[in-house]
């Protein structure tokens, strides 16, 4: 080092050295201290520095802060005005019944009427038979599985509770349908078993209930009872095609396709709507693995090919032609059977 050799340091060095506040090093570099005084000042000098490079990062970390405390401000003020616009509000609401229902794209003619419909049901607000049966056919793309669950869990509460105040056995049959249909078959237990306690030996109440209790039971892949509780529903009420049409199930998932498909034909002689066992085969073959699945509509095409045309076409995806929203309108008859499929309404029994 210069300095240290006892040389002169240039102009330029000292004005290098006086700017970054080396001061003690240019009273030393002119000669104008000793090594002893040299030392001591700059000593001093050092713990300035630190202590000004202290109080200027607190003082950058303190303007930082605020820069930061002044952005989030200003998000949660945009968030706030977000919140309150109007317009941006029914937007998000209507985003997020759109997802609590698994409901997609709307068409633009249908739009209104099911976004109605959405926020009735999310209200726990029961829907009217026509609008359930305008969902059902004319909306059926937002008729989705979470939909489904929602509008069968109010109907389920509606008839229990109807069931509990005036004790018509009938509300209990129903009621147990729609709770197996809200994925809670349990609860349809617990309700039949105290409806079949109070309804006595009148055998069309015995056989409803003893038919949904059995329904109950397939849910739960208790099938030996189902089978044993559908049986004891069709000697009960041996012109009922319902029995008939759990017993045509449970054979089948039984692995007895023969008795399954005599069963289901006895149903549909019974007057079973053809659309509403139809739509029962296709859950049935959803919940079978692939090559059950195979084996079931090999089985029904080679014994009543014309019958079961539709499962040749049919691809695995759990849909019938009519229920893409460009598919041909369903015929009246059919329209109806599909309706009717869903209400759980036996009181005509």
């Amino acid at each position: 080092m210069r300095i240290d050799a006892g040389e002169q340091v240039t102009t330029l060095q000292r004005q290098f050295l006086a700017t970054t506040g080396l001061h003690a090093l240019v009273t030393l570099a002119d000669g104008k201290a000793t090594l002893g005084e040299f030392q001591a000042a700059a000593e001093q000098e050092q713990a300035a520095r630190i202590e000004e490079a202290s109080a200027k990062a607190v003082k950058d970390a303190a303007e930082l802060a605020e820069r930061a405390d002044a952005r989030a401000a200003a998000v949660k003020a945009t968030f706030a005005a977000m919140a309150n616009d109007p317009v941006l509000r029914r937007k998000r609401e209507a985003k997020e019944l759109r997802q609590r229902f698994g409901v997609g794209y709307i068409e633009s003619e249908d739009y209104r009427r099911v976004m109605a419909l959405l926020r009735q049901v999310a209200t726990g607000q029961r829907l009217t038979v026509e609008d359930l049966a305008w969902l059902k056919t004319e909306a059926d793309y937002c008729w989705t599985d979470e939909l489904q669950r929602a509008w069968h869990a109010l109907e389920a509460e509606a008839l229990t509770k109807a069931w509990e105040s005036s004790g018509d056995p009938w509300n209990a049959v129903n009621a147990s349908g729609h709770w197996r249909k809200a994925g809670e078959p349990e609860r349809a237990l617990r309700l039949t078993d105290a409806a079949l306690a109070k309804v006595g030996s009148n055998p069309k109440l015995r056989s409803a209930l003893a038919t949904t209790r059995g329904g109950a039971m397939r849910d739960l892949r208790r099938l030996d009872e189902a089978k044993a509780l559908a049986g004891e529903a069709h000697q009960l009420t041996s012109s009922d095609y319902r029995p008939c049409t759990l017993l045509g199930a449970v054979h089948i998932e039984l692995g007895d396709l023969p008795k399954g498909h005599e069963w289901y034909a006895k149903a549909e002689s019974l007057g079973a709507p053809r659309q509403a066992i139809d739509h029962e085969l296709r859950g049935l073959l959803m919940r079978s693995s692939s090559q059950e699945q195979q084996r079931i509509r090999e089985y029904l095409l080679r014994h009543d090919p014309e019958r079961f045309a539709w499962l040749g076409r049919w691809q695995g995806n759990g849909q019938s032609p009519a229920h893409s929203k460009s598919a041909p309108t369903m015929n009246r008859k059919d329209r109806t059977a599909f309706v009717e499929a869903g209400r759980h309404d036996h009181r005509s029994r």
